[in-house]
């Protein structure tokens, strides 16, 4: 069946994640003066990503919360670059918090993607961020007038790979799971979750990793996507 909307994640498919945290880490790193602390920027970015996924992993599982990364993200990340101050550490987590999502990088492609979808296919973003973070990011990027609704996991009541997200945004832009198509880069979350909504799905795979188990498609940038649109309609 031919695709007329396109659900897509927002972080690490659309809106450059690691670049625009190690933009703010740079940020954090001086303001808080934490090279007279003896911490290197390259290992903090380093160190940060490392926790940072692990934590994250972990939420999509189900075995941690989403708020419980605000406060445990920094601790563990001080910890380990030999910091035990969870005071300091939340000083840190509420700084990034307000900073990343100010910052505006995409990635490759993306505007040029969004643009030459938009007035053909109804955009959707669907996302498990925090419902004013991803809001702010969106803004940031400039990105908001492409996209007909946002949905977040906050407002839906549910996060990806849960079915009940994908059909909230069904619901609320009446529109049919049979064309729509979910464009993510996380196969847990975005495309198992796809599947369990009945909704095909294309893997963004930009470091060509993994094995795109549940995918209908793969891509490992976002220029491929329209040729696969141009084959569905």
């Amino acid at each position: 069946m031919p695709v007329s909307s396109l659900f897509f994640d927002l972080d690490h498919t659309l809106w450059d994640y690691d670049t625009n945290s190690a933009r703010t880490l740079r940020q954090l790193h001086q303001k808080f003066y934490l090279h007279e602390r003896a911490v290197d920027i390259d290992n903090l970015i380093r160190v940060f990503h490392q926790v940072n996924t692990h934590l994250w992993d972990l939420t999509d599982r189900n075995l941690l919360s989403r708020d419980a990364i605000r406060t445990e993200r920094f601790h563990r990340v001080l910890t380990a670059l030999g910091i035990d101050n969870f005071r300091f550490s939340l000083e840190l987590s509420e700084y990034y918090l307000a900073e990343l999502p100010r910052q505006s990088e995409l990635m490759g492609g993306a505007r040029q993607l969004l643009e030459a979808l938009q007035g053909r296919f109804t955009l959707v973003v669907i996302t498990n961020g925090f419902d004013e973070i991803q809001g702010t990011k969106i803004e940031s990027a400039g990105i908001g007038h492409f996209f007909a609704d946002v949905v977040t996991s906050e407002r839906a009541g549910d996060k990806k790979p849960s079915a009940q997200i994908f059909d909230y945004a069904l619901n609320r832009n009446s529109l049919l799971r049979e064309e729509v198509l979910m464009v993510g880069d996380n196969l847990l979350t975005d495309i198992a979750g796809a599947a369990n909504a009945g909704i095909r799905s294309v893997y963004f795979n930009p470091q060509r990793s993994g094995t795109p188990h549940g995918a209908t498609y793969e891509i490992n940038h976002l220029d491929e996507l329209m040729p696969i649109l141009s084959g569905l309609n």
